[in-house]
């Protein structure tokens, strides 16, 4: 069974849902008889209410059903007029009478929520379950009632985030269910159907592919404990993947990582900051466990700059959690085969991501972490492998590798390969293999972004570039070097100043040898 599910932040009108026999529910088209349900399974403890299997189907039934009638019957495109946090009492009541379909839309999302958590509780084997809750015995597919939950998605718009975060989380669970690899550990009383569940778990994974394509803090809070909880199924990862997932968490992961100010940047607390880097981080861990099965995944974290990204979280001193979980994700692209290659496309494996972690100042973060006083006896084996294999790795390669590497993670870190005795070995490799300069440009590049380091860096090398390579100097100006270097010259920085001027003036001084 999925992990045990996440808690629920309360609805806005929450302080409100044991009025809901004051709500007019003959709007919402239910009998007599589902009202009378309702209001008793209000005043009983749920336990009771899910005694009975015959009884729970019907109250999951009547609920799905009030959730589909208040959503169609909506006077605008959400699924209420609710914002901001949880209402006081005797505001959250007259919500009741002014938007009843709103209201009962949060009371039947958050008892379905609650009913899951129940069923969670109990064993697969049991009576009553999640499968024969939400699965049909005689045929072993999924309920038609859930697709109110699908609809709820797309309308909450920006100002109901709890209506589609609820949404999301329900849907999560329930189709996780019937997966062919839950339902294998699980072993229900009858044959599950897992077909029945592909189209709704494409759909919910499109749903939340299209929120971590936004830019949005509102938009990454309602997928990041979904996408968490849905990770942990093969299925679900191979949707996830397909659906350029790892690029788009690595890219909210660098934002972070690079952020001065990370809770202006994630949300209102370090509380939920925090907790939102560990779920972004946790999923692209359980996503490097089909690192050997597949070629394209391989592709897409190099492609990504996932190793960038964690380890630029490993250097912002996060929670323990959080580096626990880099530092595995990490080692798993380490030590991944590359046995399976892509056609047309050079192989991928550990190797390579060393490198990249070598480029990223992984050596350097392992040492700072060194200092702290860990007890977890996985992390610090992570610790000592990672540690063992980069220095490994680091005798293998050349120092044009390693510089290589950190022109392609966007991260100089101040080391051997930024001195004079490199430039003067190595100038002119910066043309690259086709001859076009792309090292160079890339350089240039990182001079205009990143950290006060890293741009220092950037105008130490470019200096160096325009000493020790011929007519250098018309190659650095034509690629936009010059220009940069001497708006760089008044950076608030003084490192950044120093390193500037003492490009300029490389560039400046026609003849090198006889200085």
């Amino acid at each position: 069974m999925p992990s045990r599910p996440v808690p629920l932040d309360p609805s806005p009108v929450s302080s409100a849902f044991a009025y809901v026999s004051d709500c007019p529910l003959d709007r919402l088209r239910l009998s007599s008889t589902e009202q009378q349900i309702i209001y008793d399974a209000d005043e009983n403890p749920l336990d009771y209410t899910l005694a009975k299997q015959e009884d729970a189907a019907e109250y999951i039934r009547i609920l799905f059903k009030i959730l589909g009638e208040a959503s169609i019957r909506l006077e605008s495109s959400k699924v209420s007029q609710f914002t901001g946090g949880e209402l006081l009492k005797e505001e959250a009541l007259k919500l009741i009478h002014s938007d009843s379909m709103g209201y009962m839309s949060h009371y039947s999302l958050t008892r379905i929520y609650e009913i899951i958590t129940s069923l969670h509780e109990k064993k697969p084997g049991s009576a009553i379950s999640m499968y024969t809750t939400f699965f049909q015995p005689f045929d072993g597919c999924l309920m038609e009632d859930y697709r109110p939950l699908m609809r709820v998605l797309h309308l909450g718009g920006r100002g109901d985030p709890f209506a589609q975060k609820t949404a999301s989380l329900c849907l999560a669970y329930i189709l996780m269910t019937g997966c062919p690899s839950v339902v294998r550990r699980q072993k229900p009383l009858f044959w599950i159907n897992s077909v029945s569940i592909e189209e709704p778990l494409q759909a919910l994974v499109s749903w939340l592919i299209s929120q971590l394509q936004s830019s949005s803090a509102a938009s990454l809070l309602l997928a990041t404990s979904t996408v968490s909880i849905l990770a942990t199924s093969p299925e679900a990862r191979d949707l996830l993947h397909r659906g350029s997932g790892i690029g788009y968490i690595t890219k909210h992961l660098k934002v972070r990582s690079n952020s001065t100010n990370q809770v202006s940047r994630i949300g209102p607390s370090v509380g939920a900051n925090v907790q939102q880097l560990y779920e972004l981080c946790f999923c692209l861990w359980t996503l490097t466990y089909e690192l050997d099965s597949s070629p394209m995944i391989r592709t897409n974290f190099k492609r990504s700059g996932a190793v960038t990204a964690l380890v630029g979280l490993l250097s912002s001193a996060p929670r323990e959690k959080i580096t626990r979980v880099s530092l595995s994700a990490l080692r798993n692209l380490a030590t991944c085969s590359g046995d399976l290659v892509p056609s047309r496309g050079k192989k991928i494996d550990g190797s390579v991501f060393l490198t990249d972690m070598i480029g990223s100042g992984l050596l350097k973060s392992i040492t700072v972490l060194r200092v702290r006083q860990w007890t977890d006896p996985d992390l610090l084996d992570d610790l000592n492998t990672l540690e063992k294999l980069l220095h490994k790795n680091f005798k293998e390669r050349t120092t044009w590798d390693v510089y290589q590497a950190e022109l392609e993670s966007g991260c100089l870190v101040w080391g051997p390969v930024h001195t004079e005795k490199f430039f003067r070995e190595n100038f002119k490799k910066m043309e690259g293999p086709d001859a076009n300069f792309e090292p160079l440009k890339t350089l240039v590049f990182l001079a205009t972004c990143g950290n006060e380091d890293q741009v220092a860096i950037a105008c130490f090398d470019l200096g160096e570039f325009v000493r020790h390579y011929p007519n250098g100097r018309s190659i650095a100006t034509r690629l936009g070097a010059k220009e940069i270097i001497m708006k760089l010259i008044e950076h608030e920085n003084a490192d950044v100043q120093q390193q500037a001027l003492n490009a300029m003036s490389k560039v400046l001084i026609n003849n090198w040898e006889s200085v």
